[in-house]
Order: C-alpha cells, then structure tokens, then sequence
C-alpha cells in the first residue's frame, strides 16, 4: 500500500510539474497559438495590414515586422516616423529603428538621415554585419553601400512646422496621439516564432544627437522566443531608465500576463519619477508566446492595433495609471 502511494504521489508531483506555468516553464507549454500580429497606434492598423500579408501566407514574424513598419516609414504624412518625421532643433530628421527575431539577433540604427527606411537598415546591420548598433554617418555610409537610396526626409509640411516652433524654440517632451513618435510592432507566426520592430524620428525637435528608447535592444523592443516580446512608445527617456521592454519580457517570464507585466513597467516609472510621470506619455505594449497581448501607459489615449484570425484589425485602446 505504501509503495502504491509513493508511485501516486510522485505522478502526481510530474504531471504537476510538467503543466506548472512557474518561472521555468512559463508558456511555453500553453497551446499553440495562431498568427497575430499587434502594433502600437492607430497607423498600426494600416501597418498591421501589410504584414499580415506576411503572416498568413505562413511567413516569418521578422519579414511580417519588417514589412509592416515599413508603411509608416514610407509614409510622408506621417510625421513622427520615417519619411516626414518632424526634425531635430537644427532641421535635420534623424531615424532610429530596430529589429529583433526569434534567436535573439538584432540589429539597429541611431541618427540615421536620408534613408526612408531605417528598419530595412536595421535588419542589414543584424544580417550583414557582426554589430548590433551603426550609427550617424556610419549608418549611413553602411546603408549607401547596401544599395539604400539618399533621400531628402523633410517634407515642406514638417519643414514649415519646424519654422513655427523656432519663433518660440520651446521643447516639450509630450507624447500622445499627434506626437507619438513611435511605431512599434510585435508578431507571432505559425511556426510559432516571435519577432519585433520599432522605428521612429524621435521626439520632435530633439536636440542634435538625441537617441531616445527606440533603437536600443531591452528598452524599445525585447523579444525572447521562449517567453514573449515587448515593445514601448512615448518618452523614451523614462523607458531606458528601466530597460522597459526587457523588463516586461521578465515579468512574464515569471509568471506575468502580458497586460499585468505592462502595468508593473508602468508603475516602475511611477515609482521613479512621480511628479514628472504625470506630463508625460509612456506605453507599454506586449505579447507572450501563446498570442495573448496586453498594453498599458501612463495617460490616457494610448492605442494600439491588433490583428489575428479572429480579430480584423481592430483598435485599441490601453487603459492608463493616470485617468
């Protein structure tokens, strides 16, 4: 009897075990999800759009990230990412963006100008180079010799913008939805891999130099393909101070949903700067291995898009610390 109890006793410990979703396991032992893709901001919709055509041909999450940020860069109406991003105070666009795959390769450019498509740099950087950052001239210079073509970025809208703000040259770090500043995007394919990009032209009218949270691989973006992957807008500066998206990749892998991980980013710079938390916008947006997502942020009016199977493309919009 007592052997009888000892063999039921330690099956049941295995298959206790073999289902925990602890900080071991996480949820890589949930069901297998179908492809989704989720994307920050109301573009994310026309975004999200091209790389699902990507995804549901059974392509891979790093080609469907690349494609569909790809849209808002190209787009010269856009002014705060790619072609028509609002200038730095001396009038210069400089890009950042970067991308992430499944097996943790990255790659990444910083104050890149003249190129419409920092992100398909980017994803050169990580493919062609044994680097993960280029920057400046030299992301440049490594562009033109990939075959990128030189291209003027300010557009006469974001040009007579800029002049407006030099009569007062005020600098006002807010982000919300006319100043967003950021696309970032995260998907998962049939094969069950996830991958990330995020692409932008910075704050509007930064100064000289100024990198904000968007290239820079754990404040971002983060992707680790046994857990999930995070990406963040807004701010950036208060992203990096917590390596933000790293951070929430690790809530969920101890055991986090998406949803409560990009709340507990969110209230780690609460915490940190809680007089100046409530100027700014920050907003977390994340998705774990089976395909559920989350997003969170310090105000109110963080969107984000969402398409799978069973979701159309449809917007979002995050709850917020502060209401």
């Amino acid at each position: 009897m007592r052997q009888s109890r000892r063999r039921f006793i330690k099956a049941a410990a295995a298959i206790g075990s073999f289902f925990s979703w602890g900080p071991a396991s996480s949820a890589s032992l949930r069901p297998a999800a179908k492809p989704i893709v989720i994307s920050t901001w109301d573009f994310g919709i026309q975004a999200n759009a091209e790389a699902w055509k990507v995804l549901s041909r059974s392509g891979r999450a790093l080609d469907a990230v690349e494609q569909g940020v790809r849209v808002p860069e190209g787009d010269p109406k856009e002014t705060s990412v790619g072609l028509g991003g609002l200038p730095d105070r001396d009038g210069r666009v400089t890009l950042d963006a970067c991308i992430m795959d499944e097996q943790a390769n990255c790659g990444a450019v910083l104050c890149l100008e003249h190129i419409v498509h920092p992100i398909s740099v980017a994803r050169r950087v990580m493919e062609k180079t044994p680097h993960v950052m280029l920057s400046g001239d030299g992301a440049l210079q490594f562009a033109l010799a990939q075959g990128f073509k030189k291209e003027k970025l300010l557009t006469p809208q974001s040009e007579k913008a800029w002049k407006e703000w030099l009569k007062t040259a005020k600098y006002e770090p807010v982000a919300n939805i006319e100043n967003h500043d950021t696309i970032g995007m995260l998907a998962l394919d049939l094969q069950e891999n996830l991958s990330g990009g995020c692409t932008t032209s910075g704050m509007a009218y930064k100064m000289r130099g100024r990198i904000g949270d968007s290239p820079i691989i754990g404040a971002g973006l983060f992707v680790d393909n046994a857990v999930g992957a995070a990406t963040s807008t807004g701010v950036g500066e208060e992203v990096i101070r917590i390596c933000g998206s790293h951070l929430v990749v690790e809530l969920m892998r101890q055991g986090y949903s998406p949803q409560e991980a990009c709340e507990k980013a969110v209230m780690r710079i609460v915490a940190n700067q809680p007089d100046k938390s409530k100027e700014i916008q920050v907003g977390f947006l994340a998705i774990n291995k089976a395909g559920d997502y989350g997003a969170f942020a310090l105000q109110k009016g963080f969107t984000y898009a969402v398409y799978a199977a069973d979701i159309p493309n449809a917007l979002f919009t995050a709850k917020s610390y502060y209401q």
